[in-house]
């Protein structure tokens, strides 16, 4: 199966879309843009978001629902929210359909048309904002700290399967707070958060920083990101957190009584991530022989296969199969016993290297009297014979190092492709030749930015949080400027 796969240097986008594909990944729905996410997929999505939840309950976030339709006026109180997502949002307009006179199936019942037209959601401060105006009155309603699980419509017409669909999955954060340094704090702690996700449950590496004006969250005051690199040197915006201000509150006049007895309007947050995330697991790690899953989020961690010809010495195999298979299970390992006589081992084999499970053991009727058993991990496609004697101990500490092993790799990969540019000639050669991500001086305007991306199609992706001041002249004007950006073509 992995033969099928495009090779990514003869073609990235094509190995990424056969791998999604081949791997059981999602596929193309009926619906133009939008996508299925299959078992396999949505198993990989169910561990992320199990994570993460338990993440931010840890942090004392709850989660709530809010509607999938938003009233179209609440889009009218926010100016740059309505900037920013007019271009995108699905509208619905009536209520009701009607078998059409002329026997052509149904039609929309002009009767039925909507007093105001509905928005389904491409995200909800709105409709979230306008509940809270009925939940928050007094500082001890402080802090809000919400957070919902859904899906949104954003309209795509140029889509990629989990990168880019008209409709996809998310969590999103709405968060409300006393003062600004409360909601400034909840910003920096959840791009914090993320990045935690990222790096120790992902294996990818990522680059926490600021948005620039232009790249800024529609009606946030302050984006933070977590940028990650690609193996293609495209970077990949992984997740964001959004200080939105007073914004909200002041355009759905939400309110609270101080301790000292005075209103003021609320601060807010907001922060997201979304099944781009699967995209982002996908293209960090994976080669030319299919997924490479980190074991953490790998639904299945662990194959075993038996090697037989007889029924009798397959019989034999399960035998200490049986006994294995408890003790990986209670030092939390899935596992699952591949014992289908309908495929070959070599076809299992291929399969589940194609999927990205991280160890594969297979076992033998000389490996049965051995006492050994073969052991192979996807990241590097090494085989070793170990004995069966604490192989529960020894798989959990290989699938630990397997994690450490597909963490460092993309982190010397991300490493190696950072570059700096310091004219305007060396920016356009690093862009072109070499991608990643490029640091350079930017005077800090939008004009520049733009001009820069319409030349290049290059983004500031962040202005890293951990940059240092440092005195230069931008790459285009030359104007003064205090601290490297980092650039690069993205998603």
């Amino acid at each position: 199966m992995a033969k099928e796969l495009t090779s990514r240097s003869e073609n990235y986008s094509q190995w990424y879309l056969d791998l999604v594909n081949k791997a059981d990944l999602a596929e193309n729905s009926a619906v133009r843009g939008c996508m299925v996410i299959k078992p396999y997929g949505y198993a990989i999505w169910e561990k992320m978001q199990a994570q993460l939840d338990k993440m931010f309950k840890e942090t004392g976030h709850v989660n709530a629902y809010f509607p999938l339709f938003i009233p179209k006026s609440f889009f009218s109180k926010e100016a740059d929210h309505v900037e920013g997502f007019a271009k995108e949002c699905a509208v619905v307009t009536h209520y009701r359909l009607k078998n059409d006179p002329d026997g052509n199936g149904v039609v929309v019942d002009p009767d039925a048309k909507l007093e105001e037209e509905l928005i389904i959601r491409p995200t909800s401060e709105t409709i979230i904002w306008n509940t809270y105006r009925n939940w928050i009155q007094s500082h001890r309603d402080l802090p809000l700290l919400i957070n919902q699980w859904a899906n949104v419509v954003r309209w795509e017409m140029r889509t990629r399967l989990f990168l880019r669909t008209a409709e996809f999955l998310w969590q999103e954060g709405h968060t409300a707070h006393a003062t600004k340094q409360e909601a400034i704090d909840e910003t920096v702690k959840i791009i914090n958060l993320y990045a935690d996700f990222a790096e120790n449950f992902m294996a990818m590496p990522v680059i926490k920083g600021v948005k620039s004006e232009n790249e800024r969250f529609a009606g946030a005051l302050d984006t933070y990101t977590i940028e990650a690199l690609m193996q293609d040197g495209k970077a990949l915006q992984s997740g964001t957190s959004h200080f939105l201000g007073q914004n909200f509150a002041k355009a759905f006049d939400v309110m609270f009584t101080n301790k000292e007895g005075d209103q003021e309007y609320v601060w807010a947050s907001s922060w997201g991530v979304s099944t781009r995330l699967m995209g982002a697991l996908i293209m960090a790690h994976s080669d030319d022989n299919g997924l490479v899953l980190p074991p953490k989020l790998a639904p299945l961690q662990v194959v075993i296969v038996p090697i037989y010809k007889k029924a009798e010495e397959l019989a034999a195999i399960s035998e200490k199969i049986d006994e294995i298979i408890p003790k990986l299970k209670a030092r939390g390992i899935t596992v699952k016993y591949d014992d289908n006589d309908n495929k070959k081992p070599g076809w299992k084999f291929a399969e589940y290297e194609l999927k990205g499970v991280p160890v594969r053991l297979a076992m033998g009727p000389r490996d049965l009297a051995n006492g050994t058993v073969e052991v192979a991990r996807r990241d590097t496609l090494e085989k070793q014979v170990m004995p069966i004697e604490n192989i529960d101990g020894q798989i959990e500490k290989l699938l630990e190092e397997i994690q450490e092993n597909i963490y460092r790799k993309a982190l010397n990969f991300r490493n190696e492709n950072i570059r700096n540019a310091d004219n305007w000639d060396e920016f356009k050669q690093l862009i072109e030749e070499k991608g990643g991500f490029v640091s350079a001086h930017w005077d800090g305007t939008k004009e520049t930015e733009q001009i820069i991306k319409t030349e290049t199609k290059a983004t500031i992706r962040c202005i890293p949080l951990d940059s240092q001041p440092e005195a230069g002249k931008c790459i285009l004007t030359g104007k003064p400027s205090e601290r490297r950006v980092l650039f690069a073509i993205a998603y």
